[in-house]
């Protein structure tokens, strides 16, 4: 074979493995955006489920001091009852 097919075909190799090589690395960044945007995503979820979570033991603590005052209110008027009550202040 003459020279220049030489060339050519070295040339021709060349630029095959630099296509491949460059399509292999922007694989790659695809590949390593799509994880980066994946994981933005479940960080975002994460986020929101954690402020969800805040929100209702938030209201779980507004609603457990509602009840220990309502409970409060129930003794105290048991309490008076019991003080009103002829039938609870005779001494038998």
């Amino acid at each position: 074979m003459d020279t220049w097919v030489w060339v050519v075909i070295v040339v021709a190799a060349v630029v095959l493995i630099g296509v491949l090589v460059i399509g292999g690395r922007r694989a790659r960044e695809q590949q390593l955006e799509q994880r980066r945007r994946k994981a933005q995503a479940l960080r975002e979820t994460a986020a929101e489920g954690a402020r969800r979570a805040d929100e209702r033991e938030a209201l779980a603590r507004e609603t457990a001091e509602q009840a220990k005052l309502d409970r409060a209110r129930a003794e105290e008027a048991a309490s008076r009852a019991a003080e009103i009550d002829p039938d609870q202040n005779e001494d038998s």
